[in-house]
């Protein structure tokens, strides 16, 4: 009989924990029931090389994607789909990016997670500057 006010408890406490559960699964959607949630699988243009100031990380939501410039002439750029629920990132502050979704943080300039629960770092982008443009995603396949 010692065992069975430990396993009670367990019941009640998981009986307790059930209605949480199921609000932590509908809290893993984004709300947007899928779209959107990909990155360039092709070169995009994302805008003029100088609306990204040296020093400075912009934000470009229409193609999920980030860019740093991190002197004159070199750029970084990462997919901004969290690696966490696979969310959108649609904020940015200097550097800094976070989801919306759980609260997931990265650093624009490298991809590495800021603050969990993200684990993996954001995926990086190949990106250069053509003509003045940004242009970032995979090369086309010959």
């Amino acid at each position: 009989m010692s065992g069975t006010p430990h396993a009670r408890r367990t019941v009640l406490r998981a009986a307790a924990l059930a209605p949480a559960v199921g609000l932590g699964l509908t809290a893993c959607s984004s709300g947007d029931d899928g779209a959107n949630r990909s990155v360039p699988t092709a070169p995009v243009g994302l805008g003029k090389s100088d609306e990204v100031a040296v020093g400075a990380s912009k934000l470009y939501t229409d193609h999920n994607v980030v860019v740093s410039r991190i002197s004159d002439d070199r750029y970084t750029a990462y997919s901004t789909i969290c690696t966490h629920a696979r969310c959108p990132i649609k904020n940015l502050e200097g550097h800094k990016l976070t989801c919306q979704c759980h609260g997931s943080q990265f650093d624009a300039t490298n991809g590495k997670v800021l603050h969990d629960p993200a684990v993996e770092p954001l995926a990086e982008l190949p990106v250069k500057v053509a003509n003045g443009k940004i242009i970032a995603g995979p090369a086309e396949k010959a």
